[in-house]
C-alpha cells in the first residue's frame, strides 16, 4: 500500500511540474503554454504531491 501512495504522490508531483513548465512557456504544444494561471495551478499541485510524499513516508503501510 505504501508503494501505491508513493507512486500516486509522484504522479501528482510530476503533473504539477509539467503544468508549471507549460505555464511559463518552457514546454509547448498545449493550450496551457504561456498561460500564467497554469504556473500557479502547477505549483499548488506540486505542493499537494509533496504533502502526499510526506504522508506516504509517515504512514504505517
Amino acid at each position: 500500500m505504501r508503494l501505491f501512495k508513493y507512486l500516486l504522490a509522484l504522479i501528482v508531483l510530476a503533473i504539477g511540474a509539467l503544468w508549471s513548465l507549460q505555464g511559463i512557456g518552457v514546454v509547448g504544444g498545449s493550450f496551457m503554454t504561456g498561460q500564467s494561471q497554469w504556473l500557479y495551478i502547477g505549483i499548488v499541485t506540486m505542493l499537494v504531491g509533496f504533502v502526499g510524499l510526506v504522508w506516504a513516508s509517515r504512514s504505517p503501510g
